[in-house]
């Protein structure tokens, strides 16, 4: 199992409580110092069900910049937002969690984190 958090939000560090609490084995990845690459992002968002655009944080100052909340949620724009998200990483909404069986949840609730557990 593989998380992905920012140490300094609230949410990862209950999902990180729960999952040593559980007795989990994971592997921190801090993305913020060590971004997604594209491809990266494509396998998790498959993984999660999601779109991009769905794991987008558009209250950060990076994203009023880029001016995201304008930008189409649609096929056509999804490498765009891809690119977006992988080259600030700090758009991505946490924590993510992969598990080794192919699933994945963005742990912002204790239930998400349990449901990723084996």
């Amino acid at each position: 199992m593989e998380i992905w958090i920012n140490p300094a939000c609230s949410k990862c560090r209950s999902a990180l409580s729960l999952l040593d609490a559980e007795k989990a084995e994971y592997t921190v990845r801090y993305y913020l110092e060590d971004p997604p690459t594209v491809e990266e992002l494509h396998a998790v968002l498959t993984k999660l069900g999601l779109e991009p655009w769905d794991i987008a944080r558009l209250g950060e100052p990076e994203a009023d910049t880029l001016g995201l909340a304008s930008w189409a949620r649609d096929e056509t724009q999804r490498d765009r937002w891809l690119e977006a998200l992988a080259a600030h990483p700090a758009l991505i909404q946490r924590p993510i969690i992969t598990a080794d069986d192919g699933t994945a949840v963005i742990g912002r609730s204790p239930d998400a984190v349990r449901s990723i557990l084996p």
